[in-house]
């Protein structure tokens, strides 16, 4: 057996990064605010905790995958992370602002626990194939302890220097992300308007420099995270000083367009 590590949050992404890690031959240990998950979370071979204070204690390296910012935040708090044995490595998986990570690393330096953030790329099949890309910001020592635990779910794993640095990779990727999306809509939106066989058009498309990763998985994405991703994204820009007003408006685009993403027919009308 190869230690026990923590799952916090069994959702869509926590519940097959928690087989994974079974499979690698970890103990797993899964707690989730929602007790329905609990069986989901038994079915992959983990056990489950009722809390994230009985979880914290038996696990050598916790896994953090929840939504929200203000989630991160309440679950890290110090009166979790004072209950944690010395050396125990807390990586967040979730997307956050950068400042979240470096105020929650710097309370955690006392008690001796090493924060990073691992924020994840490439969504719910590659949690489902183990075939994330993981950016990982933190002390680089304390990410080669880590590596082996995200090696089960992540096929590349890229260290991009100190805490929040993964943040900001992540931002990076979200920014590009979405306004391939609303790129892709319209350009395909406007190829069936003159007569262009859709499946045509985006299989030809994939071979010229127009390719991107949002198109050759066209009708996949159900944008459950545009808002807040690119909310993050602002928040950043403006602690920077630095406008980014393609990413304000793709932010405010993706608000119309998730009602009827991928119908062509209603984009734009």
């Amino acid at each position: 057996m190869r230690g026990t590590v923590g799952v916090i949050g069994t959702g869509r992404m926590g519940q097959p990064i928690v087989g994974h890690l079974v499979r690698q031959g970890f103990t797993v240990l899964g707690h989730d605010v929602d007790e329905a998950k609990r069986d989901a979370v038994v079915g992959r071979g983990a056990a489950w905790a009722g809390s994230p204070a009985e979880l914290a204690g038996n696990a050598d390296v916790i896994l953090v995958c929840v939504g929200y910012d203000h989630q991160l935040r309440e679950i890290l708090s110090d009166a979790l992370l004072r209950t944690l044995a010395p050396g125990t490595i807390v990586a967040a998986l979730s997307t956050v602002h950068p400042r979240t990570m470096t105020m929650i690393a710097e309370r955690a330096r006392p008690y001796d626990v090493h924060v990073v953030d691992a924020t994840l790329c490439r969504g719910g099949r590659g949690a489902d194939e183990g075939s994330l890309l993981s950016f990982v910001g933190g002390d680089a020592d304390i990410v080669e302890r880590l590596r082996p635990v995200l090696a089960c779910f992540c096929s590349d794993i890229v260290h991009t220097g100190a805490v929040g640095t993964a943040q900001a990779a992540k931002a990076a990727n979200n920014i590009l992300m979405w306004a391939c999306l609303i790129a892709n809509h319209e350009a395909l939106a406007l190829a069936k308007r003159f007569g262009l066989d859709v499946d045509l058009i985006r299989a030809s498309l994939l071979r010229t420099g127009a390719e991107n990763a949002v198109l050759r998985h066209w009708g996949t994405s159900t944008m459950a995270w545009a808002d807040d991703d690119l909310d993050i994204v602002q928040s950043m820009g403006h602690e920077a000083g630095i406008g980014l007003p393609q990413a304000a408006l793709n932010r405010e685009l993706c608000r119309t367009l998730k009602p009827k993403r991928f119908r062509l027919d209603e984009y734009g009308v």
